[in-house]
This record gives structure tokens, C-alpha cells and sequence, in this order.
């Protein structure tokens, strides 16, 4: 028998497990009450996994020592069975309660290494996470594309706007190289940003053109970030795109307006200054005529001097006809104006042309099929078609086909590159077109200036186009210029239709509504990229779907991409003609529809044997109007069958 103060196995037994449990305990409500307080009793799921682990873990100890409270003597004989079950499901419990603490462990977002997070730091780390998803709802949705890209130039991100912007989704795009938004130079581009990237230079911004999934282009404007890891290495770039198309159309929309304002207050302000000088020497020319012939009177019979007074008489009278012309010009000049038919018009100065214009011309007159009535001086619509047709025949030393034409037109007062600018109305339009050797857009741009002239020094006043002009803005029209060099010129002159003669208006400018695209694609072939962004925009909001190329052989390279239901081209480009795409294309679908397009009058075009005869055509510039007719007319939509 052991003494009294001898301590048995049992009783250390039993005191290990007491101090074991009592020690879990005190883990449990040191974890429980500072996560309580905390009020995070049900969103900290780590720290009550954990205090579930020490708690059981507590109550297990505690079963042993009321094991060997109630069992004295229990270490040196069997245990009772019942307490053996008990044991095994707690244990069970407990090993049940340490999986699900493992799981809530790997599934949890609280910093490892801790049980639970300081009130002040958890809600510090709520709106870190509230911010961020806030900030990755502003990427998705904000209008403007988001575009990363690596090293390589694979596209690794892709928000929302970008795919609105460009029309492809994130899951297709992703994984591509960036290249398959851009042509070969904006490839080449997007290399060298990368580069330039890669060798420091930050806050890149430039604007670029890009084309969407549909072989649309589009003008956009590009700032490009670095992306770098933790450790501060290049790991990528982030590109923020937004579409300046419509800021580039209305920008340059302005700047037409301006230079035509402009335009108009220098003609005006120079029409002043020579109307002043014509005026006076007017006066001085009286007062040299009536000299000279008087001096010819009394030279009678001195055939030298004869012959040197009537060289000053003939110098004498072109010094009148070009203040002639001077007054004409600063419509200072009487005019009588009356109802004129220009298909009358064209007639006589065809008449007098033909006399005398020569045979190397090859001289055409294309009236319209209907009256085309104007308010205004017969002799000065006469001079008009003059000055213009002798500046054709000049510019055709060689010979050339020079066609004079009258119609009746719609304008909707958007036209660009009118002078001066004209409101939306139906017009009546005489047309002069040559062969000749064509202007320079410099050259244009100057060309009603008064005295400005490009023929060589004494073989050109400068007046013949300013007379031009100033007669037709006298008369409330407008004119449009459209020329090429080597190719020729055509001159459209607008005037104010007179509609109360009884004439009333052709049954081809039709009123009705044009008939929706119904999704139909058009392949627009243009080299002037304000023109085609126009058409575009025309076609598209039409119910079109509209591929857009700069010339022939991108024409060609989008056909092979994409069906196409309707080819719109311009006739003259500089690396193919429309008329030499048209062919190549109907070798692959002889039944394409093609409409072309040209700044050149059709009567030019069809009587240099540029286009045929049985074409469809539209002549620059049109309405929106009359090209969706044309478009229909082309290509009908079909006929939905109930």
C-alpha cells in the first residue's frame, strides 16, 4: 500500500489531463471572446474552426479525468465498454472538427498566421476589397477600351469597352496578337511603342487608325502604361483606346466651314479693292480712247503713226474688256436677269465652240431631258460656260475631250468644298469637264483669287475664274471643283432652280424614303479617307453593313475576308482603278452589283470610254439620299414572303 502522500500513476494521469483541458479551455475563450467583441462570431469562420479544435480537444481531456475520477484504480484493469464508446466518438469528433478546420483554412481570406483580424484592420481590409471591385466595375464598364498586352504583343486583357470599340469578345480575342487590329504599319507602330516602352519612356500618347472586327476603320486616340511585377520588372503594357472618329470628322467639318468663311471674306474684300480700281480707271481709260482717236484723225495719211495708234486702240480696248471683267467680278456691273434655260445655254456656247474651240477638241454637249430654269443674265450664264470652256481648251494643247452639261440635282447642305456654302434645296447644275492636264489641290484652293493665274506671264489676266465666280455668287449658286493632275478637271456650278415656270421637277429626283440595308454588306472603295468615313457613317446608320478599304488592293485582301453583297467604288485611284477592281472581283462573283463614284461628270467619263454607258454611277457630291437610292437601285432588298 502506498502512502498517503506517494502519488500514484492514476492520479498524474489524471492531473496531465485536467492541466491539458483547462489549458484548451483557456485557448478557446481567449479565441472566442476578443472575436465576439469583435462581432465576428459568423463571418470569422477560421477563428471559430479553431476554437472548435481547442474545445474539443478540452472536453476529450475532460472525459479521461472523469474516466479516472470514476474509476479508481482504472490503469491496472480493463476499461468498462461503455466508456470505450464514448471515447472513440469523441475522438471521432474531434478528428471530424479538425478536417473542417483545414478546409475553412484553405478556403479563407484572413491573413495566414492569424486566428482573427483586429475590428480596425478587417474593415480596412473590407474596403481594400470593396474598392477593388468597385474599380474592376469601373474598367468593365467604362466606354473607353482597356487592352493589355505582353512583352510578345498578346493581348492578355480585354474590358467591356474594347469590345464595344473593336467588336470582338474577350474570349476570342484574348490569346491573339495585337497585330490583328491594325494593318502592317500600325503593326510596325505597336512594335515600336513596345520598344519604347521597354527603354523607360513613360505617359505615351498618339493617335492611330484601327480596324474592327468587321473591316471597319476607326480613329482612335491610345495612352500606353508600363505593367510591372512587385519586384518593379516589365511584365506587360496597358493601352486605354478611345474612338476620335467622330471628333475627326467634326474637326475637320470646321476647318471646311472656316477656310470656306475665309474664302469668302477674301473674295469679298478683294472684290472691293479691284471693283474701286476698275471704277477709276474706267475713267483714266475714257480719257486715253477718246485721245487716241482723236490723234488718229489728224494722222491721217502718216501710215507709221496710223499703225503705232491703233496698237495703243487695240492695247486700249483689253485694258476695257478687263475692267470689264473687274466690275463683272465685284458685281458691279448692270446685269438683266431673267428666266434661263441652261439646256439653251450650253446650246449656244456649243454653237460658238464648235466654230472655233478647234478640231484637236473633241467638243460635247449633254443637255438634260427636262427644262432647267434659272433666274439670272443670259449673257453672264454665256460668259460663264465661256471662261470655263477656253480654260479647258487651254489646259488640252494636245487635245481632249471637253463636255458641257446640264441636270437638276439635290444638295443637303453638307457638302464640303462648295464655294460659297449653299442650304439644302434642289438645284439646277451646269457642268464643264476636260481631259487636260488636271490641278494640284494647292492649285485649287487658289483659283478664283482675282489675278492669280498659272499660265505663263501675258497669256493670262487672272480674272476668267474670279468672273466665274463672282457671276455665280451673284446669282445665289455655288461652285465645286474637282480635278486631278493628268487626269482632268470638272467644274459643277450650282444655281437657284425656277420651279413657277410650269416646268416642274424630273421624275428621277425622287422624294419617297430609301429602302433600309436589312444588314446587306457594301465593300466601300475610296482613297480620300474623310469621303469614306462619310459614306460609312451614310451606310451604317442605313441598316448597312459596311467594309471600308483605301484602295485596290486592300479592296481585294477584305473581299477574301468577308462576303460582300455590294461593291461602292471610286473610278480613279492611284494604284487601281475602280474599274480594273470591278473585273478582278467578278472573276471570283461574276453577279457582284457595282456602284462607282466620281468626282468627274458621267457625261466625261462616258464619253472618254472610262466607264460604259450601261453603269451604274453616282456622281461626288451626292446626298446621303440619292446614294442609299443608288445602293437600292443596285442591289433591291429582297421581297420578305409572308
Amino acid at each position: 500500500m502506498p502512502s498517503d502522500r506517494t502519488i500514484v500513476p492514476e492520479q498524474l494521469f489524471m492531473l496531465g489531463n485536467l492541466g491539458t483541458m483547462i489549458t484548451y479551455a483557456a485557448i478557446t475563450v481567449a479565441v472566442v471572446v476578443p472575436v465576439a467583441r469583435a462581432g465576428q462570431l459568423r463571418s470569422n469562420r477560421l477563428a471559430v474552426a479553431t476554437a472548435l479544435i481547442f474545445a474539443t480537444a478540452a472536453v476529450g481531456h475532460g472525459l479521461y479525468t472523469w474516466l479516472i475520477l470514476a474509476n479508481p484504480g482504472l490503469l491496472g484493469r480493463s476499461v468498462v465498454p461503455g466508456w470505450v464508446w464514448v471515447l472513440a466518438w469523441w475522438n471521432l469528433v474531434t478528428g471530424l472538427t479538425g478536417v473542417y478546420y483545414w478546409s475553412v483554412r484553405q478556403r479563407s481570406r484572413t491573413v495566414p498566421g492569424l486566428i482573427y483580424a483586429d475590428p480596425h484592420r478587417q474593415q480596412a481590409l473590407d474596403e481594400a476589397d470593396n474598392h477593388r471591385a468597385t474599380l474592376e466595375a469601373v474598367v468593365e464598364h467604362t466606354d473607353d477600351a482597356i487592352i493589355g498586352v505582353d512583352l510578345d504583343g498578346v493581348i492578355t486583357a480585354w474590358n467591356g469597352g474594347a469590345e464595344r470599340l473593336f467588336g470582338y469578345p474577350a474570349a476570342e480575342i484574348i490569346g491573339q496578337p495585337e497585330s490583328i487590329l491594325a494593318d502592317p504599319a500600325g503593326a510596325e507602330e505597336q512594335r515600336r511603342v513596345i520598344e519604347r516602352v521597354g527603354l523607360g519612356e513613360r505617359g505615351l500618347s498618339y493617335e492611330a487608325r484601327r480596324w474592327t472586327k468587321d473591316g471597319s476603320p476607326i480613329d482612335i486616340s491610345l495612352n500606353v502604361s508600363a505593367i510591372r511585377d512587385r519586384a518593379g520588372r516589365l511584365t506587360g503594357l496597358s493601352a486605354v483606346a478611345r474612338d476620335v472618329t467622330a471628333a475627326k470628322e467634326a474637326a475637320e467639318r470646321q476647318r471646311a466651314v472656316e477656310e470656306r468663311t475665309n474664302q469668302a471674306q477674301r473674295m469679298e474684300s478683294l472684290g472691293r479693292l479691284a471693283g474701286g480700281v476698275a471704277h477709276d480707271f474706267n475713267n483714266i481709260l475714257a480719257i486715253i480712247v477718246n485721245y487716241t482717236d482723236f490723234a488718229a484723225e489728224e494722222a491721217a495719211g502718216n501710215e507709221a503713226l496710223e499703225s503705232d495708234l491703233k496698237h495703243v486702240r487695240i492695247a486700249a480696248d483689253r485694258a476695257i474688256n478687263l475692267t470689264r471683267q473687274l466690275l463683272t467680278f465685284t458685281r458691279g456691273d448692270t446685269i438683266q436677269p431673267q428666266d434661263v434655260d441652261l439646256n439653251a445655254g450650253i446650246g449656244e456656247v456649243h454653237a460658238m465652240l464648235a466654230r472655233t474651240i478647234g478640231e484637236h477638241i473633241n467638243l460635247i454637249e449633254v443637255p438634260s431631258g427636262h427644262p432647267v430654269v434659272v433666274h439670272a443674265d443670259p449673257g453672264q450664264i454665256q460668259q460663264v460656260l465661256l471662261n470655263l470652256a477656253i480654260n479647258a481648251r487651254d489646259a488640252m494643247p494636245d487635245g481632249g475631250t471637253l463636255v458641257l452639261e446640264a441636270d437638276i440635282t439635290d444638295l443637303d447642305g453638307g457638302e464640303l468644298d462648295m464655294q460659297p456654302p449653299l442650304p439644302a434645296g434642289t438645284y439646277a447644275r451646269l457642268l464643264v469637264s476636260d481631259t487636260g492636264e488636271g490641278m494640284t489641290a494647292d492649285v485649287v484652293a487658289r483659283i478664283f483669287e482675282p489675278f492669280y493665274t498659272t499660265k505663263p506671264r501675258g497669256q493670262g489676266t487672272g480674272l476668267g475664274l474670279a468672273t466665274v465666280y463672282g457671276i455665280v455668287a451673284e446669282s445665289g449658286g455655288s461652285l465645286n471643283v474637282y480635278s486631278e493632275p493628268g487626269v482632268g478637271t470638272t467644274f459643277r456650278i450650282y444655281l437657284p432652280l425656277v420651279t413657277t415656270t410650269g416646268a416642274g421637277l424630273p421624275a428621277t429626283l425622287r422624294r419617297d424614303a430609301p429602302p433600309p440595308g436589312d444588314g446587306r454588306t457594301v465593300l466601300v472603295v475610296e482613297d480620300e479617307p474623310a469621303l469614306a468615313r462619310v459614306v460609312t457613317r451614310i451606310l451604317s446608320n442605313a441598316g448597312y453593313h459596311v467594309l471600308t478599304a483605301t484602295g485596290g488592293p486592300e479592296a481585294l485582301h477584305l473581299f477574301t475576308q468577308h462576303d460582300c453583297d455590294v461593291l461602292l467604288t471610286d473610278v480613279i485611284m492611284p494604284e487601281m482603278s475602280g474599274r480594273r477592281l470591278a473585273e478582278l472581283l467578278h472573276e471570283a462573283v461574276p453577279t457582284l452589283p457595282v456602284l462607282y463614284m466620281s468626282g468627274y461628270s458621267n457625261g466625261l467619263l462616258g464619253t472618254t470610254h472610262v466607264l460604259d454607258g450601261d453603269i451604274a454611277f453616282i456622281e461626288k457630291p451626292f446626298t446621303a439620299h440619292d446614294l442609299l437610292h443608288k445602293i437600292a437601285e443596285v442591289h433591291p432588298a429582297k421581297t420578305k414572303t409572308p
